[in-house]
């Protein structure tokens, strides 16, 4: 399972104290543009080290494309793009290496696969998601060609919560915020939580809200590749997702049907919603409007207060997380957000192609 997409496919390769991590990039269509300098640029807003409230893991993040790309152009064969590590510091770990951290994939791999890369969590290690970001960006490159747009944004960290909705938000400005959240105040307030925490030894979660435009009526491929459950499930494959709502999600339990219906109307020869309720999907298919959905983040599980835990023979035992962490993942999560985002509609975008649009 490390390959994701059905047409637009890739498959990634790395652990995070590793050499490199890496993606093989399958079925982008031939005579693309491929900017590397845009894909340079999306690498640097996952990085880590970017602020204080970061870990301060220093990886360049470099990029080298090794294939499928000739004269600038994509030319239809694989593209494949490698990253190397260059900022390990695997000692850091030598304590962990016969101790599971709690809430970490330490116990559930060692239990899978009966051994464990240890250094930093090996394939399990959020370092993963830098592969995402290089091939999301070459999804976002062709998604462009088609007018469609994705836009992330920290909506929520701890208990500190934008109450507007995000077409009154300047998605614009979202990267001049250091927490990539759209407001200046609730900016300030985010980054003191965030810094109290850390300088506590603590973690916290919050919620990223994305958004796609433009995105044309009819994806999606009913009945088991709805375009909402495949959002869905790149969203839960992210490291420290724990939620994903579209739409109205979970307030929709508590509305009639007659609030929540989408009722639909002709501008200037344009079938569109009055309400967006649905999200910009309904049967499982893109309806044209506006694609919105949220995820909900747990807080961080490397922590450096002390927790009990048990070794791999059984033994219970105190551990303390060394290492670089960081106290609040939110941040350098939007733009893994929308990598997966992108992911997601060009390869639906291409499997509409084959049918009929």
């Amino acid at each position: 399972m490390n390959s994701f997409g059905n047409i637009f496919r890739i498959t990634t390769y790395g652990e995070s104290h590793g050499p490199a991590m890496g993606v093989v990039v399958d079925g982008c269509p031939a005579g693309l543009e491929i900017d590397i300098g845009f894909i340079q640029k999306e690498m640097a807003r996952r990085r880590p080290g970017q602020s204080d409230i970061s870990s301060p893991r220093n990886e360049t993040d470099d990029i080298e494309i090794l294939s499928g790309v000739y004269n600038g152009k994509s030319i239809g064969s694989p593209i494949s793009i490698s990253i190397k590590n260059k900022d390990q510091q695997s000692k850091d770990y030598n304590s962990l290496e016969n101790t599971f951290r709690p809430s970490h994939a330490d116990y559930t791999y060692f239990e899978k696969y009966g051994i464990r890369d240890h250094r930093g969590g090996g394939r399990s290690s959020a370092r993963e998601t830098a592969n995402w970001v290089a091939a999301g960006a070459i999804a976002k490159m062709y998604l462009k060609t088609k007018g469609i747009y994705i836009q992330a944004f920290v909506k929520q960290i701890g208990n500190i919560a934008i109450d507007k909705n995000y077409d009154s938000l300047d998605l614009n400005t979202t990267d001049n915020y250091i927490t990539r959240c759209p407001d200046a105040e609730l900016d300030k307030q985010m980054q003191a939580a965030i810094l109290q925490v850390k300088k506590e030894g603590d973690t916290l979660g919050g919620i990223i809200q994305c958004v796609a435009q433009n995105v044309p009526v009819g994806l999606g491929e009913p009945v088991f590749g709805k375009l909402q459950a495949a959002l869905s499930a790149a969203m839960m494959g992210i490291n420290a997702a724990k939620g994903f709502e579209i739409g109205s999600g979970f307030s929709s339990a508590s509305m009639k049907g007659s609030e929540h219906n989408d009722v639909f109307e002709n501008v200037d020869g344009n079938i569109i919603t009055k309400t967006n309720h649905s999200g910009g999907v309904q049967g499982g298919i893109s309806n044209g409007m506006p694609i919105y959905f949220n995820i909900a983040f747990k807080p961080v599980s490397s922590i450096k207060i002390p927790q009990h835990t048990v070794d791999q023979e059984g033994k219970e035992t105190m551990i303390e997380i060394m290492g670089r962490h960081d106290p609040c993942v939110l941040p350098r999560a939007v733009p893994i957000v929308e990598a997966l985002t992108a992911l997601v509609l060009a390869d639906y975008y291409l499997l509409a192609k084959t049918q009929n649009i």
